[in-house]
């Protein structure tokens, strides 16, 4: 990283030279029923096709290719009970290094299976009683592992930047970006190369109303904490934005915006029986937003991140249930 308190286009574009060789560069999907519903022109980054299912490989292999080669040998330590388990368990097998991740007792099963699957120790815990960043932080005091989390670290945002950087190259000048908020680390890589790329680009963080922590803060000014939230958008259920990626928000965000339970489920339902694209409610809110109508953007180019495919069979069959 060029700072160590900061980051940069040029931290993200360093970024991306060295996950060359470890990610997909995922495509870009267009389509027109989705244009004419909408009134815009619409570019979606297709990261539920990224490896492990989600954006969260790009952050954990970044940080992973950073830390100097005798740290890393010792291993990693991750919390998480999703993406960011499957994406530090495969960074850390690219660079055949352990790597354990601290995950709660009901976690899905098929995401502890995929996490286990790609070579990482699974290490439980109990969300009532137990605090996973503290299990995480004492395991790496034991073995000299390094913790690798989930969001609020320079090279885990600009791994995530890089998504926004393949959008832009390929797509060139938009109007607006949405990019779905849970801890910021997406948002503040991707806001971070859209202001760069162009001072008139609005970039928007699309949050679900039930987890509304950044949209608070950013309100406010201050970074604000709520109670646990119940949003079928399980990749927002963080209470506070992240410490390093808030302030990153506040000076390049345009606004948060916020999505009903009921507009992410049809988000979903829609790319699937409309684009026969699978997505998980988070990775949803984005079109959410625009099939809301609630992006104040006039039949514009519009970016938007797609950021998991990690959708479990109950969750799907909820979301389908809001078919036309």
């Amino acid at each position: 990283m060029t700072k160590p308190d900061d980051l940069t286009l040029a931290d993200v574009v360093a970024a991306q030279h060295r996950l060359a060789c470890h990610i997909h560069r995922t495509p870009v999907l267009t389509s027109q029923t989705l244009d004419a519903r909408v009134g815009h022109r619409v570019f979606l980054k297709a990261e539920h096709l990224q490896r492990g299912g989600s954006f969260k490989v790009r952050g954990a292999t970044n940080c992973l290719a950073t830390l100097p080669p005798e740290v890393r040998a010792r291993g990693v330590v991750a919390f998480s009970s999703g993406n960011h388990a499957q994406g530090v368990a495969l960074a850390a097998r690219t660079f055949g290094v352990p790597a354990t991740i601290v995950m709660p007792t009901d976690a899905p099963a098929a995401k502890v299976a995929a996490t286990r699957g790609y070579g990482a120790q699974i290490t439980t815990y109990d969300r009532q009683r137990d605090d996973r960043e503290a299990m995480a932080c004492r395991l790496a005091e034991e073995t000299g592992a390094t913790v690798i989390p989930p969001y609020d670290h320079y090279a885990i945002m600009a791994g995530q930047g890089t998504a926004a950087l393949e959008l832009l190259t390929e797509v060139g000048p938009l109007d607006a970006l949405l990019v779905p908020v849970g801890g910021g680390g997406l948002l503040a890589g991707c806001a971070t190369v859209a202001r760069a790329w162009s001072r008139d680009m609005a970039v928007y963080g699309i949050e679900a109303e039930l987890a509304n922590d950044t949209c608070l803060s950013f309100r406010a000014g201050q970074r604000l904490t709520i109670p646990p939230p119940a949003t079928i958008a399980d990749g927002m259920r963080n209470l506070t934005p992240g410490r390093l990626t808030f302030p990153i928000l506040q000076r390049t965000v345009t606004d948060i915006l916020l999505v009903a339970e009921d507009e992410i489920r049809a988000a979903v339902a829609f790319l699937l029986t409309r684009l026969k694209v699978l997505v998980e409610p988070t990775g949803a809110v984005g079109v959410a937003a625009l099939l809301a109508g609630k992006v104040p953007v006039q039949g514009g180019r519009v970016g938007v991140i797609l950021s998991g495919g990690n959708v479990d069979a109950t969750q799907l069959a909820d979301c389908l249930n809001q078919c036309d």
